[in-house]
């Protein structure tokens, strides 16, 4: 079967991080929202005045946003059509609620759940204080906004999304990244990902 996992969570807990460990055993496309519309929403973003590294301005929300993830979602698609394994990387919170979401991307790739092994993998963080170290750590521009606005961002995290796709609850993991990503961490997740409805948990 194809498989097509989604590495979720909220700024700064690693998402991209445990996905390249996986693709170091996992042969797939490496699909990054933040590289697939960066650099497009940053020149929108300056284009009508708005610091280029805010994503949670209600223009980006009304405007930019869902053409930012459509974006990475038909690139997706292409892949799996192509019969590529995909890993998408980013928080997804809105598609993750949208029972029709996933049922769509398969469909327009030509593909069925007997077909796509479809996976979450839920990346979180203890606490607030190490998200913030972390984003802190990696020094990138697009989180400035974030630092700058800490307050406010803080009260919108949710560390574990609402999820309502129409897949086993065997295939989604929770996967606590607070600490380091050690070789037996990485055998758990690459055994969630590579078995069929898998019950492991870490």
């Amino acid at each position: 079967m194809q498989k097509l996992v989604f590495f979720v969570g909220v700024a700064g807990t690693g998402k991209t991080t445990v996905a390249r460990r996986l693709a170091d055993r996992i042969p797939a496309a490496f699909l990054d929202r933040d590289t697939i519309g960066g650099r497009f929403v940053e020149a929108i973003l300056e284009m009508n005045g708005f610091d280029k590294r805010d994503r949670d301005s209600e223009y980006y929300k009304k405007h930019l946003r869902d053409l930012e993830y459509d974006t990475a979602k038909d690139v997706c698609i292409e892949n799996l059509a192509a019969g590529q394994n995909v890993f998408m990387i980013s928080p997804f919170t809105a598609e993750l609620k949208n029972k029709q979401w996933i049922e769509d991307v398969l469909a327009a790739a030509g593909r069925t759940k007997q077909e796509v092994d479809v996976k979450v993998v839920v990346v979180t963080l203890l606490d607030m204080e190490l998200q913030k170290n972390r984003i802190v750590g990696r020094q990138t521009e697009r989180d400035q906004w974030k630092l700058n606005n800490w307050g406010d961002f803080e009260k919108r995290i949710e560390f574990v999304p609402q999820i309502n796709w129409d897949i086993p609850s065997s295939s989604v993991l929770v996967f606590d990244n607070s600490e380091e990503l050690t070789d037996e961490k990485a055998e758990h997740l690459f055994q969630f990902v590579n078995e069929k409805q898998t019950t492991l948990s870490v």
